[in-house]
């Protein structure tokens, strides 16, 4: 096996990864997976609860979206999608409008989560400049997360994965996120007065004639930092681009398909987005594939005369694979069959209980949690609120120790979380939660 490693080192730069590290940190060699679990090469299991980073809605090799794939794999494995069609990329765009507002019709398909934010930035800036309209300019918040690309990164806040790339990106502009442990207003939980809600306003009120998007993902800021969100910020946020006039993108890339025990996390709100993106449970964590949806209203302004030069250039190679849109029909097909958003529904509850046993952890300073998505973020000091030191990679050592614990534990910065598959079941989360504890007990950090 560790001709493996060789091999591997000897050639692969894996992502988000110092690669001096390994060393401290080896790589995990992974053989098979089943369910909710990962094997090694040594047959030890992991329980996969962060779902692959974010994409494992029905667990690893469930037999109905395997069964699709195989067959969709001795009829068409792809075709260019521009000048051509095939069955199941219109069975699917057909599916999943048929989960969202009546509104949002249009499908457009591309390859990962980046990409279905990119489409959308472009879409939205074409729109507004087909009207002679000088709307060029996006509104995202500052703790928001929305991709790696150059498009992306200029509408996500400023963190450790993009700081280095600032001055490749176009400028923007960041309203304070509604993050209630740590409010930037200073209020707690029974004193907000949505002061970042209404500072959003003033941004929009200042900028609105060339604001052409906001851009969020709704109710979790995953990337950074798990960070929930009360509903009622959502619900503003939707008032508020229709009273000025600015297009809503909804980034679902994480929260979409069940995370948060609705379909589509902007479903807990009474805002519509003109634009929702989706990727990751799109395939269940399968293959790559990457929608983004849109309006009548945004498509009819692009359906014009050829002269007229309102074409959307835009596409990518492997824009609606078959295989891929055949495992993403297949993924909602199973989402019915099962009652996958019943079975987090039921669950939910359950698991936010078990979460808030962690209140008590000295280190924990919150937990925070919807649907199938728990946080506990880190602190060195419970009463003041001060962060850990990052430099002490506490967060390394605890996902150390939870490999040894059989659970995979990927912090971001000082926040622990738990994404798990939405086929987990209740003794499930009794036993990673049981693990997640062993894991913690095993430290003495001396920080308090």
């Amino acid at each position: 096996m560790d001709k493996w490693f060789e091999r591997d080192l000897a050639h692969i730069w894996h992502p988000f990864t110092q690669m001096k590290d390994i060393p401290n940190f080896p790589l995990i060699f992974i053989k098979k997976a089943k369910g909710i679990k990962l094997y090694d090469d040594q047959n030890h299991a992991y329980f996969d609860t962060i779902s692959s980073w974010w994409c494992n809605i029905h667990g690893h090799g469930h037999p109905s979206i395997m069964a699709a794939l195989r067959k969709q794999t001795c009829e068409l494995d792809h075709v260019l999608f521009a000048g051509f069609t095939h069955e199941n990329a219109i069975r699917l765009s057909e599916e999943i409008t048929a989960l969202m507002p009546k509104l949002l019709s249009k499908v457009f398909f591309s390859d990962n989560g980046s990409t279905a934010v990119e489409v959308a930035l472009k879409m939205a800036y074409q729109y507004w400049a087909m009207q002679n309209n000088h709307k060029t300019t996006f509104l995202s918040l500052d703790a928001g997360y929305h991709g790696d690309t150059i498009g992306t990164m200029s509408v996500s806040g400023q963190n450790s994965f993009n700081a280095r790339f600032r001055s490749l990106c176009f400028p923007s502009l960041a309203a304070p996120a509604p993050y209630c442990y740590r409010c930037p207003f200073g209020s707690t939980s029974d004193q907000c007065q949505m002061e970042c809600a209404n500072e959003l306003e003033k941004i929009m009120h200042k900028n609105h004639q060339k604001i052409a998007a906001m851009i969020i993902e709704p109710m979790v800021l995953a990337a950074g930092g798990m960070i929930v969100y009360p509903k009622i910020y959502l619900d503003r946020v939707g008032e508020l681009c229709k009273k000025y006039d600015i297009l809503l993108i909804a980034d679902e890339v994480a929260t979409g398909f069940g995370r948060t025990a609705r379909m589509f996390a902007f479903e807990h709100s009474t805002a519509i987005p003109d634009f929702v993106c989706l990727s990751k449970g799109l395939t269940s964590g399968v293959l790559p594939m990457a929608l983004t949806v849109t309006t009548d209203k945004i498509y009819n302004a692009f359906y014009d005369d050829h002269d007229k030069n309102k074409t959307f250039f835009h596409g990518h190679t492997f824009t609606a694979n078959p295989l891929a849109s055949a495992v993403g029909v297949a993924s909602l097909d199973v989402f019915k069959k099962e009652g996958t958003l019943n079975h987090v529904q039921n669950l939910e509850l359950y698991f936010h209980d078990q979460l808030d046993q962690f209140l008590d952890v000295p280190i924990v300073g919150d937990v925070r949690s919807i649907g199938f998505i728990g946080a506990l973020e880190l602190v060195s000091d419970k009463k003041r609120k001060i962060p850990v030191d990052p430099n002490a990679r506490i967060g390394l050592q605890i996902y150390k120790k939870g490999l040894e614990n059989g659970i995979i534990l990927r912090p971001i910065g000082n926040v622990i979380y738990l994404f798990l598959p939405l086929c987990t079941t209740k003794n499930q989360i009794k036993t990673i939660i049981s693990r997640l504890k062993l894991t913690l007990s095993a430290f003495d950090f001396g920080l308090i």
